[in-house]
């Protein structure tokens, strides 16, 4: 499956370990992740000289393209935000998964779209197996 992965690049990345976890597991499945690339160390300054409108170009292309988004929501992000409106108005299924007592934006949580699936998770492996789950029920 071709699935865009978002994470909060200028937000904060204290969740980083967390987000190359999600990635390596969907590689080790040999899912598309055109936005693999955003959980590696560094990327704020790589992303930095992109124009924004070379970002959005190519981001909402690559959402248009996929089969479903996973947002890591811990940091809060406008991007990630963004994208998930986005994927949902284009009626793609949606994970958004957040660290267990942290705050999520209540224009996420109290959104009932039946294409969002908002979870927490304790560890990065609860992520993964909930990642698991989700895109087995969407296939």
């Amino acid at each position: 499956m071709n699935i865009y992965f978002a994470c909060s690049i200028t937000g904060g990345r204290e969740f980083e370990s967390v987000y190359q976890a999600i990635v390596r597991a969907l590689a080790d499945e040999d899912h598309e992740t055109p936005t693999a690339h955003l959980a590696e160390s560094g990327v704020g300054e790589s992303e930095a000289v992109i124009p924004p409108n070379e970002v959005y170009e190519r981001d909402t292309e690559w959402i248009r393209a996929c089969d479903a988004l996973i947002a890591e929501v811990s940091v809060p992000s406008h991007g990630v935000g963004y994208e998930i409106g986005f994927a949902l108005g284009l009626g793609k299924p949606v994970l958004a998964l957040y660290q267990q007592g942290r705050k999520v934006s209540k224009m996420i949580s109290g959104n009932p779209d039946p294409n969002l699936s908002l979870k927490s998770y304790q560890a990065p492996g609860d992520a993964i197996r909930i990642m698991r789950v989700f895109l087995a029920e969407i296939k």
